[in-house]
């Protein structure tokens, strides 16, 4: 029986050969895979010293594949989310909206999960704010990443902003992410406790 790593890497690299295959723009695509690029390496070489919680791989999974969409169709065009606008009558596409409520949600697990193994913290106030901090401080980072691309590119990065018009769009980019962090901490935290607790049993 495969365990849940092997099925979400197995996932991850299926959907990342559907993503490269004729995408809407290789430069695009490529800036918008990078992450995938970098986390696959990474997690094959802690998997044994530093293996995750199956919880923190099947996220992992998910926000690889929300990457890898909005890379192929660009995350202003991805079909179902223009049927949501066109149905709805929405001002934009909101696809971009999801991967950076994702770009909050995802790391804050990630971030806990790694902090109450790595340092002396414990559940509670204080992990909650340092966590929801963690994910600020990533998404931060992306904008800015996203605005050193947009002054090298010019227009080439245009899709990779995908502002769509919105003037505040890097304002609401940091708040899905502020969202999807306290989501994640609300709504996880027990579970990720138990997944923790049968993980270090399982290592000692």
């Amino acid at each position: 029986m495969f365990d849940t790593r092997t099925i979400a890497f197995i996932f991850v690299l299926l959907v990342l050969a559907w993503s490269g295959y004729q995408p809407h723009d290789y430069f695009t695509w490529v800036l918008e895979v990078t992450p995938v690029f970098v986390a696959i390496p990474v997690l094959i070489m802690t998997r044994k010293r530093f293996p995750l919680t199956p919880l923190s791989y099947m996220l992992i999974a998910v926000h690889a594949t929300i990457l890898m969409i909005g890379g192929h169709y660009t995350y202003a065009e991805v079909p179902l989310f223009n049927w949501l606008r066109d149905t709805f009558d929405l001002s934009r596409n909101h696809y971009d909206r999801l991967g950076h409520l994702a770009q909050g949600f995802v790391p804050a697990m990630i971030a806990r999960e790694i902090l109450l193994r790595k340092t002396p913290l414990q559940a509670g106030k204080m992990l909650f704010f340092l966590v929801t901090c963690v994910c600020l401080a990533i998404s931060a980072s992306y904008e800015l990443i996203e605005w050193a691309v947009a002054e090298m590119s010019g227009s080439d990065a245009t899709a990779f902003l995908a502002t769509q018009g919105d003037v505040w769009d890097t304002q609401n980019d940091m708040l899905m992410a502020l969202i999807g962090s306290v989501l994640a901490q609300w709504w996880l935290a027990e579970k990720q406790a138990r997944q923790l607790h049968q993980l270090l049993l399982v290592r000692q």
